[in-house]
């Protein structure tokens, strides 16, 4: 009998193996990067907790690697990005004279303030099933918030928010607190995901609740006297 020809070199015969020099050749080739997060102003790794930059003209939140993030904390220079801090503050005397959250036309009881330095003015958010969605904020009615808690002065525009609950069922004084601006675009994909009805449903309170609760934890009450450093400075 003849025998058949032989085998090519680096295969087992009926194996489908391939070849060893191409099995060299994807050897030598880069890995590819590994899964998860990555910065989005320099490409590399990041953890699943990290900090951001804020895009100030279009409000984009950016996940960034710690060095990214430490190139735009200086308040003072004049930068598309800046760096959001990670400073949580209680406004205890906070007051909200009689009609002045419906005055706010905040059709929810929850909303987020801050100023847009692009725009040169106060924006309002509040959360939904669309998730966050944008207030007609009347101007005047803001200036007499304003007017009547001057700690609320110590918000950093574009990356600082005031994160106002309205008086509501449960409550018969307003609640406020200055915190992270991405902290507040989390808790709105948070509500979203579990959003029922016109006013959210019991899950979606559930979720409000342990929310204000970690805020509660993380603020220190603030004072119109506080000097700060807004961002880059102590935390």
């Amino acid at each position: 009998m003849t025998p058949g020809p032989a085998p090519a070199a680096g295969r087992t015969p009926g194996s489908g193996a391939l070849p060893v020099a191409l099995l060299r050749r994807i050897a030598a080739q880069p890995a590819a990067p590994p899964p998860g997060e990555r910065c989005e102003m320099c490409g590399e790794s990041i953890p699943g907790v990290h900090q951001h930059v804020v895009d100030v003209a279009s409000h984009a939140m950016m996940c960034s690697c710690r060095p990214c993030y430490l190139l735009f904390t200086d308040s003072t220079a004049h930068l598309r990005y800046r760096s959001v801090p990670e400073r949580y503050f209680s406004f205890p005397d906070f007051e909200l004279g009689p009609g002045q959250w419906d005055e706010l036309e905040i059709p929810v009881g929850l909303a987020f303030f801050f100023r847009s330095s692009t725009l040169d003015r106060t924006v309002a958010f509040y959360p939904g099933p669309a998730g966050a969605t944008e207030s007609e904020l009347p101007l005047d009615a803001w200036g007499a918030v304003l007017a009547r808690n001057a700690a609320l002065a110590v918000a950093a525009p574009d990356t600082e928010a005031l994160l106002i609950r309205g008086p509501g069922k449960d409550r018969t004084q307003a609640d406020c607190h200055l915190v992270p601006v991405d902290a507040c675009y989390e808790l709105v994909g948070q509500l979203r995901r579990v959003w029922r009805g016109f006013d959210g449903g019991q899950e979606a309170r559930d979720q409000l609740t342990a929310f204000f609760e970690n805020v509660r934890r993380r603020s220190k009450p603030a004072r119109h006297e506080n000097h700060e450093t807004v961002a880059g400075g102590p935390q």
